[in-house]
């Protein structure tokens, strides 16, 4: 980060009302992917942006502001992605933690209200919330959710489903992606996007839980791909491993 922000962030004075509170609340949003929990950290502080809520700046609220600042001018522990490599997601809806793996990206929201009554789905809903905001990750690349939510383990079986919910599997249904259950005292990467070697060494799978494309629209598509003297251009990159230098 500019030197000169870092400073700015550190001499950032506690906010005196709402709007000055929406100024830095803009700003904790701009570097979220690279804070930790953020949603989670400002929540006293994103609680008095309610309506319902009169203006009390709390001891949690200057706790909450100080963390947010030093989270922002620490250099964060984040990896440049590797495209020839999956990825693993892995969601809590309570619990921050960075222990082993080498995350790219942090994602994190404070819950709606009319979202924390979806009870056991809350998690199922972080997998769709970071789909949606990062699907340039995910898409035609195979990678691993991590849960220890029974329930999202088999909602790409369910046949009977709200229209919320109906909405979620059509989405998760056009990523190729495996289920993974691992326990909750072994979570020790919350909402974090990390980098494994390969899919072979991660355990035992749960589920596979999205459809393959039909074998016939592959051949299909395959054949388009040899009559077409661009796409083969791109083939030939790929065979080189040269493609990787247009990715990020």
């Amino acid at each position: 980060m500019d030197p000169k922000k870092v400073q700015n962030i550190e001499e950032w004075q506690p906010p005196s009302d709402v709007h000055d509170l929406r100024s830095f609340l803009n700003l904790v949003n701009y570097y979220q992917h690279f804070v930790n929990g953020s949603s989670e950290i400002a929540r006293p502080m994103t609680d008095l942006l309610k309506k319902t809520e009169t203006w009390n700046w709390t001891p949690q609220c200057q706790v909450s502001f100080k963390n947010l600042k030093r989270a922002m001018v620490t250099d964060p522990m984040l990896a440049l992605p590797d495209m020839l490599k999956p990825f693993v997601v892995e969601t809590d809806v309570s619990d921050f933690a960075l222990q082993d793996g080498h995350p790219v990206a942090f994602e994190s929201r404070k819950l709606k209200d009319v979202e924390r009554h979806y009870s056991m789905h809350e998690e199922l809903l972080a997998v769709v919330h970071c789909f949606r905001l990062l699907p340039n990750y995910f898409l035609g690349f195979p990678f691993v959710v991590k849960t220890d939510n029974t329930v999202v383990n088999h909602f790409m079986t369910q046949l009977k489903l709200i229209s919320r919910q109906a909405c979620w599997q059509e989405l998760l249904s056009e990523f190729y992606f495996v289920l993974e259950y691992r326990a909750s005292s072994s979570n020790h990467v919350a909402d974090a996007l990390s980098r494994k070697a390969n899919l072979a060494s991660l355990g035992s799978v749960a589920a596979l839980s999205s459809s393959p494309i039909a074998t016939s629209i592959r051949n299909r598509a395959r054949e388009l791909l040899l009559r077409d003297s661009a796409a083969q251009g791109l083939v030939h990159l790929v065979e080189q491993d040269k493609a990787r230098q247009f990715w990020f």
